[in-house]
């Protein structure tokens, strides 16, 4: 998966290919992105991980996290399904 940066520091990530990783059409993700029903978050990595960044998103009880290398190339990703409650 191709992960850029804008000029902001922002994360760019490819909807087609996200949409495959949570077994969704393209449409689908993009009607729950409209209704903020993906969430994300990005850490940035300290100490023996410097210069490593996680993204994870997250569509009600599964969480998709990639690790970024420092050139934000994919170094490896899986997908959760969260056990219980759906926050």
């Amino acid at each position: 998966m191709l992960i850029e940066r804008d000029a902001n520091g922002d994360f760019i990530l490819e909807s087609s290919e996200l949409a495959e990783r949570f077994g969704l059409s393209l449409a689908a993700l993009r009607r729950h992105m409209r209704h903020g029903s993906v969430v994300s978050t990005v850490e940035v990595g300290t100490a023996e991980h410097e210069g490593t960044k996680r993204v994870s998103l997250r569509l009600g009880n599964r969480l998709w996290c990639a690790v970024l290398n420092d050139a934000n190339e994919v170094q490896h990703e899986h997908m959760t399904v969260l056990r219980g409650k759906a926050s």
